[in-house]
């Protein structure tokens, strides 16, 4: 749970300061990678799982996903550290799958079951018997009793309990997962349904066994970051309000405590991504296509083209935030490298794109750059103030939450042409992003623009963020409010959009 710091988000952040701190301190991950369980995991006793063997064997896992490599079989006897040489150079990308469940860690939770709890009452009425289509609730020894052989969840029986004594149950990662991707193997343990995953990355957050992982490039960041190429870190604007203490006028001098050359604001990427979203949907809508939806989420495009083909015309082609940026750096300086920091697994399989390798090298979230902070004893409050992120505007930062990107659209619409209607509809979380596509599909949103969001919330409910959704929102309005223009036309680097969409470090 976002903004919660439990035993969970304790060992994650752990686990991503190690990594970072033995990248920082050169030490080699052969040697130190088999030692690090003893260390995350001190002491005899177990404190998290049945068993202190279990709790060190999943550190073990999560480290080895935390280089950016794959997770061991449990059939076979192997170190930790087994493959990590091809891991240890800076352009390491990510092997499929980038999420997956450590098996040994998942508790096999029940699917779903609906179930009656000690609050039962034994009430003469027995409203749960009455409303069951399946005459699967029964009366035994003065208590309601499901039969979950007939039983079909429909939670009928839920709704009418007046003592609230009928639950009913689902799998965390499960719920949580809007393409349906995540089952059961044999043993009824998760098992992600690879073909079906978008790598929105909410079963992760959403598993409170912390069975669910994905692969980082911590190490190879810092790797480059050690080296000689100038690197940049580029910024989500979901950033805002994601570290304690963090001031506009920090957030350079901070990153560049890290090693970084500089930072840049992925908003001003937004401001562009803006302009040309605009100008397409004046082109196209209605004359070319029946609407147009948003890029800039890659796991909502990603379900869109998966789910939806024939409308996957319809998703606009301009470049994403991310990539727009990146290549903004790489056209002055095209040996530099590119790290995106954000709140997003699904951009870490962007980035892996063979089309947007050659500008973003790595991808980090703000948990991950957490443990960064901690390896290098970064401490916000001791950040002398500095210039501030000032280039992009309030509506390229309002990109973080869900309605911003279809508002700035919008706003970019009507400066070029006033007289415009713009007809909007937007959709978080993949199944209310679906329920919106086929509405697309029978002909509901003819001529309107369509924002879709993976993440309840927008990005600052991403599965890399640190806070909760509501207060990294009131993070974000406050950040928009500091910004030096409002909407994304007035960018200054809109003249340079042609020569980015044309632009190839190759």
């Amino acid at each position: 749970m976002r903004g919660l710091y439990s035993s969970k988000t304790e060992i994650r952040h752990k686990i991503f300061t190690e990594i970072a701190r033995m990248a920082y301190e050169e030490q080699s991950p052969e040697e130190v990678l088999e030692e690090l369980p003893y260390k995350i995991i001190p002491g005899e006793v177990a404190t998290y799982r049945d068993s202190i063997f279990l709790e060190r064997a999943v550190v073990g896992e999560r480290l080895r996903v935390a280089m950016g490599m794959s997770l061991r079989k449990i059939t076979e006897h192997a170190p930790i550290s087994k493959g990590v040489e091809p891991s240890i150079i800076e352009e390491k990308y990510y092997e499929p799958p980038l999420i997956n469940v450590i098996k040994f860690a998942c508790n096999a939770c029940p699917e779903k079951r609906v179930m009656t709890t000690e609050g039962c009452q034994g009430c003469l009425e027995h409203p749960c018997v009455e409303v069951c289509p399946k005459k699967a609730v029964h009366m035994e020894g003065g208590r309601s009793h499901i039969d979950e052989s007939s039983c079909i969840k429909c939670g009928k029986c839920v709704e009418a309990c007046p003592y609230n004594a009928i639950i009913k149950q689902e799998r965390p990662c499960t719920k949580a997962c809007g393409m349906n991707a995540i089952g059961s193997d044999e043993y009824g343990r998760a098992e992600i349904d690879q073909e079906k995953c978008v790598s929105c990355g909410q079963c992760l957050v959403s598993c409170p066994f912390s069975a669910i992982v994905d692969k980082g490039q911590i190490f190879q960041t810092i790797m480059a970051i050690k080296s000689e190429t100038p690197v940049y870190a580029i910024l989500a604007p979901a950033i805002a309000g994601q570290f304690q203490d963090m001031k506009n006028t920090k957030i350079r001098g901070a990153f560049q405590a890290l090693g970084f050359t500089d930072v840049r604001e992925v908003a001003i990427g937004a401001d562009l991504c803006t302009v040309e979203e605009a100008k397409d949907f004046l082109e196209e809508v209605p004359e070319k296509l029946p609407f147009m939806a948003t890029s800039c989420c890659p796991s909502w495009s990603m379900m869109a083209k998966k789910l939806f083909p024939e409308q996957a015309k319809c998703i606009s082609m301009a470049l994403t935030p991310m990539v727009l940026t990146a290549r903004l750096i790489k056209q002055k300086e095209p040996d530099c490298k590119i790290v995106f920091v954000g709140p997003c697994a699904a951009k870490k399989l962007e980035a892996s794109r063979k089309s947007i390798r050659s500008y973003v090298d790595f991808v980090l979230t703000f948990e991950e750059v957490a443990g960064m902070f901690d390896a290098k004893g970064v401490d916000w409050k001791d950040i002398p103030e500095g210039e501030p992120l000032f280039r992009a505007s309030a509506d390229g930062r309002g990109f973080a939450v869900s309605g911003g990107v279809a508002q700035a659209v919008v706003h970019a619409v009507k400066r070029i042409d006033p007289e415009r209607e713009v007809k909007v509809v937007n959709a978080e979380g993949l199944q209310n992003c679906k329920k919106m596509l086929q509405m697309a599909k029978a002909g509901k949103y003819n001529g309107y623009l369509l924002e879709g969001m993976a993440c309840p919330g927008g990005c600052v409910a991403g599965a890399g963020t640190l806070q909760a959704v509501k207060k990294a929102t009131a993070a974000l309005e406050k950040m928009k409010g500091e910004a030096s223009f409002i909407e994304s036309s007035d960018s200054k680097y809109q003249s340079r959009l042609e020569s980015l969409e044309k632009f190839d470090v190759e």
